[in-house]
């Protein structure tokens, strides 16, 4: 994925029988990928362009250019969708940042031994998780809540951790 795109979406299946697609929006406002019209692939290629849509359930529901049917509307279930970094409205507070901002920050402990670099950011459906790659060893994963990451330093991009007690 190029580092100048954002995931905001991801199409979620069909909706009704003609040719309209659920997205399952990332963005605080739903609608607001209608707004972006053109939708990218992980790879920067145009994904789909938008022609209008209304909220529903954690997303929208839309028309695509690029979808005329139901069957193409299921076939492109799990497409990731991308916007240009650009778009989006630059962060005000020195303590704001965007969940993308994450990815590569080296991971400390309240002592400030490092424990790893964020790889990946995943909600497996109970809350964001941060996949921690230690310097060496397998990649852990870390609720990103406060209690786990009381301090996020953006400028110096370092998150404190405390790491959970492991459980057999």
């Amino acid at each position: 994925m190029s580092d100048d795109l954002i995931l905001v979406g991801r199409v979620a299946g069909a909706f009704g029988v003609k040719g309209e697609v659920r997205i399952t929006a990332f963005t605080a406002e739903p609608l607001s990928l209608v707004d972006y019209k053109t939708l990218l692939r992980e790879d920067g290629s145009p994904g789909l362009t938008l022609m209008g849509g209304r909220v529903a359930k954690g997303g929208v529901v839309a028309r695509a250019r690029e979808i005329e049917t139901r069957e193409q509307a299921e076939a492109a279930r799990g497409l990731q969708l991308f916007i240009p970094r650009a778009l989006l409205p630059p962060v005000e507070d020195e303590d704001e940042f965007y969940i993308a901002d994450l990815i590569g920050m080296s991971v400390v402990s309240a002592q400030g031994d490092l424990l790893g670099q964020v790889r990946s950011v995943r909600d497996f459906g109970a809350g964001d998780l941060l996949e921690v790659a230690p310097p060496a060893g397998d990649s852990w994963w870390l609720p990103f809540t406060k209690d786990a990451v009381p301090e996020i330093r953006v400028g110096e991009r370092t998150l404190v951790a405390l790491r959970p007690d492991e459980v057999e």
